[in-house]
């Protein structure tokens, strides 16, 4: 199965007196890089998520967010006006220390503020937070179950889409083998009257050494073994597409490769439909190398 490196889930949940959102999303990125924005004050949490993140995700720049909050017995939220003035005083104060050093700091918003340790609860950081830490990570399976869906089915048309590309790559590596066949034909005769014009014109030239620098011409412009790595390539993506292990990196570095191949086709073509093919080639391998940059 192929997973997209984007994708996107909330969730609610609640225990005893708190209740709380989840919100998980991911983007590109080369490697794994976890973002964490959660309470400070549950001890444990954050490592529990990271070890979770980790186990389902490869690659992606994946942020999770949490918001907490506890109700007093009449459903109003309790406030810590004093732990909230201090708060306050002091994010100023870094604020206008950013300021003096020319550094733009981002808006805090008062979901952040309601995150930060005491502001809802004064005696969160004096209660056992081990059983509301249990329902926090109870819930990460349901969690995560609904990313990697999201994930699974945004792969399910990527992999779609690069396998129609590789049928399209395999089609135009088999016209050019055609094709090449047609030019062996005109290059021969191209070369033959190239050795006549040579010699009609060249006194005591050598003719065998002259048919041998034509021939490494020709041996110089031969394009069988771009061909043969071409179709090796094609089996290659394909395998990966059919495969289950994180395959992004590996599709990366095989759309270099099929990109290499290309170049040199072009290069060594001398022949107009053989260079247009492979223009069609590399047009067809930069599409795929766009759409494998979303695959994990």
């Amino acid at each position: 199965m192929v997973y997209s490196m984007t994708g996107f889930a909330a969730l609610k949940g609640a225990y005893g007196d708190y209740a709380w959102s989840w919100d998980i999303r991911a983007v590109n990125a080369k490697g794994l890089d976890i973002r964490l924005r959660v309470p400070d004050w549950i001890e444990g949490l954050e490592g529990a998520l990271r070890k979770s993140v980790g186990a389902a995700a490869a690659r992606g720049n994946v942020s999770v967010s949490l918001r907490i909050a506890r109700a007093t017995g009449d459903g109003v939220l309790a406030l810590n006006g004093t732990v909230l003035d201090r708060t306050l005083t002091l994010l100023a104060e870094i604020s206008h220390a950013a300021e003096a050093k020319g550094l733009a700091l981002a808006p805090m918003t008062a979901a952040d503020l309601a995150g930060m340790r005491g502001v809802l609860d004064a005696a969160a950081g004096e209660e056992d937070t081990g059983p509301l830490l249990k329902a926090l990570t109870a819930q990460l399976p349901e969690l995560l179950a609904s990313f990697n869906e999201m994930r699974a089915r945004e792969g399910a048309a990527l992999a779609g889409v690069l396998a129609a590309q590789v049928d399209r790559i395999e089609v135009l590596t088999a016209e050019a083998a055609t094709l090449m066949e047609a030019r062996s034909a005109a290059q021969a005769e191209t070369l033959r009257a190239s050795l006549a014009r040579v010699m009609e014109n060249t006194d005591g030239a050598d003719k065998d050494r002259v048919a041998q620098e034509l021939a490494l011409i020709a041996v110089k412009t031969d394009v069988r073994e771009e061909l043969d790595r071409l179709v090796a390539h094609v089996a290659a993506a394909r395998a990966l597409l059919s495969g289950d292990a994180p395959r992004g990196r590996k599709l990366d570095f095989l759309m270099q490769e099929f990109n290499r191949e290309a170049n040199t086709l072009c290069s060594k073509a001398q022949f107009a439909e053989l260079t247009r093919i492979g223009l069609d080639l590399k047009a067809v391998i930069d599409q795929m190398r766009e759409q494998v940059q979303n695959v994990e």
